[in-house]
């Protein structure tokens, strides 16, 4: 069953750290916030989604990447990844819904998790299906580290 592997959160900037459980509202988790408004955040950009086993893959290429270390809030495991596209939904816990709203690109800031600094590695253009995701908050509220994760239809 997927659920949420770990729940990251930091000041600004990156690694973010794991937290057990956390509050969603309409810009992101409480506790979080970011260094540059104009690329991450907002009402578009309130959580970055990663997934577990691209996270499991890449630190098998070589790569010195780990849950949080490139900014996600939410590191998620057992999802189809390659169908997480724009525009689908997912249930988080019992009560938050959210929708995702595109693809991040790699930022320069996260080049220490990449072994030879290769943060093109996530880059949807480079690897479509690598990369994390942007989502934005449909009904927020209060999720934890186990919560089940489950993909809804774009109109649910």
């Amino acid at each position: 069953m997927a659920h949420i592997f770990q729940i990251n959160i930091s000041p600004g900037g990156v690694p973010k750290f794991a937290v057990r459980c956390a509050e969603v509202t309409p810009l992101g988790l409480v506790g979080d916030a970011h260094h540059n408004v104009k690329v991450h955040g907002g009402v578009r950009r309130a959580l970055c989604l990663y997934s577990l086993e691209h996270l499991l893959a890449l630190q098998a290429e070589g790569h010195p990447i780990f849950p949080g270390a490139t900014g996600e809030n939410l590191t998620l495991t057992g999802l189809p990844w390659d169908v997480l596209t724009p525009g689908a939904r997912l249930r988080l816990g019992v009560d938050v819904r959210i929708e995702i709203t595109g693809y991040t690109a790699p930022c320069p800031k996260i080049i220490e998790a990449f072994a030879d600094g290769e943060i093109r590695r996530m880059s949807q253009e480079a690897y479509p299906g690598w990369s994390r995701l942007y989502a934005q908050v449909l009904t927020p509220g209060l999720i934890g580290v186990g919560d089940p994760v489950r993909l809804e239809s774009a109109e649910s």
